[in-house]
């Protein structure tokens, strides 16, 4: 079973997408806000993040930087209600390994999310 982090301060979006992420099998980990997520990341090893761009106390470019910056591989797939090219462009830039714009389909986001794992473990094992 893939353990998936979703990182989202509006709950209702982060137990949306848990729930669909759920009924595919995966054990999902939510946190709410950027600080949350990288405590939750040095207490449980994750497969993939599903993280939101723009949150309180720490944005999720900062969280993916942060990440990326200990030479991390895991998977991050962006979620935004940030729709310009260059905001799409910055968050892979940042490190995200895909960028999704809100509102989104929750069953694209879920096929997106097995597609990078596929990607991941195929290439890292």
């Amino acid at each position: 079973m893939r353990n998936i982090m979703v990182v989202d301060d509006d709950k209702e979006i982060a137990n949306l997408i848990s729930i669909y992420l759920q009924n595919e099998g995966f054990h999902v980990i939510c946190a709410y806000h950027g600080e949350e997520a990288l405590q939750l990341l040095n207490e449980h090893p994750v497969d993939l993040i599903v993280l939101d761009v723009m949150m309180p106390k720490l944005n999720g470019l900062e969280v993916c930087r942060q990440v990326r910056e200990n030479e991390s591989t895991i998977p991050i797939l962006m979620l935004s209600a940030k729709t310009e090219d260059m905001d799409k462009i910055l968050g892979l830039m940042t490190g995200a390994d895909d960028y999704m714009i809100k509102p989104f389909n929750p069953l694209e986001l879920t096929v997106r999310v097995k597609t990078l794992l596929r990607r991941s473990f195929q290439y890292n094992e």
